[in-house]
């Protein structure tokens, strides 16, 4: 048996199991490696090539500027921004989706665009009451259209255009590409919008971050901060000075007092204790009467609870909220608290108090087991607790930030960033892998992000399973496996019409593509697609065109290309569910391609 036909039965027994999805796809692409080593068809430093490839590196770094944008706020303000634009009506938030990311992918890529999009899209997808699994394949497809619009949308163009440079000597233009690519993107949301729906799959991630979209309002009601809490700071004209704070407040006067602290954060004042200047009386009570009571002596009204419940600052770029449960055996049990004091030890303010999830109302009490807490505060003291042995905390405060604050203190930082990233790769002034790494270090040093964020941030799985089968793509190029397929059917066209050739290089380059990297299927067709051109006396451009567009129609399979890969996860798909509505949109990309390309790049 030849090298040739083992690597293509190799690939037949990997998409079987990829197929099959009883396996991690993981799994299923570190054996096929394997499995090409061992039957001699790679070698040592092939096995393991992969890892080193520009793409892995440069899909790593994507992540990581990813996680800045996230980080900074600046894809909360995205999808803020994409959710306002496109409201809750299924084909408005595809169109939005769909735009957007072809956009994005002209600029830094299909594979940074659908990195950094992925969080945004979930976002909107929530807002609009739609599972994840419905969209994020049309945004790998939008990605894949929008790949077309430019030179730098892809490395396939760019394979491509130095190809019609050495057959033509004349390139394409940076954005020649857009002539067949709008209209693929407008064919490719057409078919998204009329059958994604019934196409897609109806899956439940257990990937992707907990959803905090609607997490005030659901607070607010919880802990009931719609009833006014005040504090009331006593100053040193106050008529309060010296009077024993469980008498300072009549009766009748409509205000009723919780408790009183010390100044400057210090604990609740115990019996007998006088209240002195900067001490802060709690009190409860609609907010004319409190009001009156204070003007009446010299008090400092701070309106804490409602003011932040009512005004929708709960959240800001400032400061946040917590819900903390106290655990069994926490120095917490016994601690003296009431809603509105201010805790001396992190500066935190303690909103609300339920025990038993019932509101033990207006008072103070000693904590027990079992309590839970609404706290607010700096965002530092809020992160803070998720590190404390003491309480359990219940959410994540780093998700609920990212989700709800819009352009952070960072974002200013992360956009310059992200602006010279997307300039190194429109101009070319260097590789897409270091614009990449230079993003990334530059989130890092800036401090956007972490060092230990920037290591969470990249999706290994992902990383992982491209780099197993980048082996696979070098096995079947160099035993001959891919020309073994190719050169029967181009023998086909031989003499024949050049629409005929236009149809099969395209379902040539489409279906090799689907299991190898689209780069690598360029390379492989383009010299025998140059050859059959010049066999039947058709110019280089148009069949150079088609090819790059075939090459980008990688829409059948999660592995078709790294964008696909990306939204695997997060949208909950098996490897089957991508072809349904893949096959649908590869053939009208090659009824656009057939059609168009002759009317611009004449054959």
């Amino acid at each position: 048996m030849s090298d040739a036909t083992l690597s293509l039965i190799i690939l037949a027994v990997t998409i079987v199991a990829f197929v099959w999805n009883r396996l991690p796809v993981g799994v299923v692409a570190i054996a096929s490696a394997l499995a090409l080593y061992f039957f001699g068809l790679i070698d040592l430093d092939g096995l393991t090539a992969g890892l080193g490839q520009s793409v892995i590196v440069f899909i790593a770094a994507l992540f990581v500027v990813s996680e800045g944008l996230e980080a900074s706020g600046i894809t909360a303000w995205a999808g803020q921004l994409l959710t306002r634009l496109a409201g809750t009506g299924r084909v408005r938030v595809l169109a939005a989706i769909a735009v957007l990311s072809a956009i994005l992918a002209a600029l830094i890529t299909i594979n940074g665009a659908a990195a950094a999009l992925v969080p945004v899209t979930v976002a909107v997808a929530r807002h609009a009451g739609m599972l994840p699994s419905k969209v994020l394949i049309p945004l790998a497809y939008a990605c894949s259209a929008g790949s077309m619009l430019t030179l730098s949308g892809s490395p396939v163009n760019v394979i491509v255009n130095d190809a019609a440079r050495d057959a033509t000597g004349d390139g394409f233009g940076y954005f020649e590409f857009g002539f067949i690519g709008v209209p693929l993107l407008i064919v490719t949301f057409g078919v998204i919008a009329l059958l994604g729906d019934r196409l897609l799959p109806e899956r439940q991630s257990t990937t992707l971050p907990a959803d905090f979209s609607n997490y005030l309002g659901t607070v607010v009601d919880h802990y009931g901060l719609g009833q006014r809490i005040y504090r009331l700071h006593v100053g040193a004209e106050s008529s309060c000075v010296g009077a024993d704070p469980r008498e300072v407040v009549p009766s009748d006067t409509g205000v009723v007092s919780i408790a009183a602290q010390g100044g400057l954060g210090a604990g609740l004042l115990e019996s007998g204790q006088k209240l002195q200047d900067g001490d802060v009386l709690v009190v409860s009570g609609s907010g004319t009467a409190v009001d009156e009571y204070a003007r009446a002596h010299d008090l400092t009204v701070e309106d804490v609870a409602g003011r932040h419940a009512q005004g929708g600052r709960l959240v800001d770029r400032d400061a946040g909220v917590s819900e903390i449960v106290v655990p069994p055996r926490s120095e917490w049990i016994g601690a003296t608290v009431c809603p509105g004091m201010v805790r001396p030890e992190d500066g935190l303010l303690v909103m609300s108090i339920r025990r038993r999830n019932k509101d033990v109302g207006h008072r103070a009490v000693e904590l027990v087991e079992g309590d839970t807490m609404l706290v607010h505060g700096p965002w530092r003291a809020i992160d803070a607790l998720s590190e404390n042995s003491q309480v359990l905390v219940v959410g994540s405060s780093e998700q609920l930030r990212r989700q709800t604050v819009a352009l952070g203190h960072s974002a200013p930082r992360a956009g310059v960033i992200l602006v010279a990233m997307i300039a190194l790769l429109a101009s070319g002034v260097v590789a897409p892998v270091v614009a990449g790494l230079l993003g990334a270090v530059a989130m890092v040093v800036t401090k956007v992000v972490t060092s230990e964020q920037a290591y969470r941030a990249i999706s290994w799985p992902t990383v992982v399973l491209i780099a197993a089968l980048i082996p696979m793509s070098t096995a079947i190029t160099d035993s001959g496996g891919a020309e073994m397929i190719a050169e029967p059917i181009v023998n086909l066209v031989a003499d024949r019409s050049a629409y005929l050739l236009l149809i099969v290089l395209f379902l040539l380059t489409a279906l090799l593509g689907q299991f190898i990297s689209n780069a690598a299927t360029t390379l492989i067709v383009i010299p025998i697609a140059l050859a059959a051109a010049a066999d039947i006396g058709v110019d280089p451009m148009p069949i150079l065109m088609l090819v790059c567009t075939a090459a980008a129609a990688a829409v059948l399979t999660p592995i078709a290309t790294p964008a696909n890969m990306i939204v695997m996860n997060p949208g909950g798909y098996r490897f089957g569910d991508y072809w349904r509505l893949g096959s649908v949109v590869m053939v009208c990309w090659l009824v656009i391609a057939v059609l168009l390309i002759p009317v611009f790049w004449p054959l």
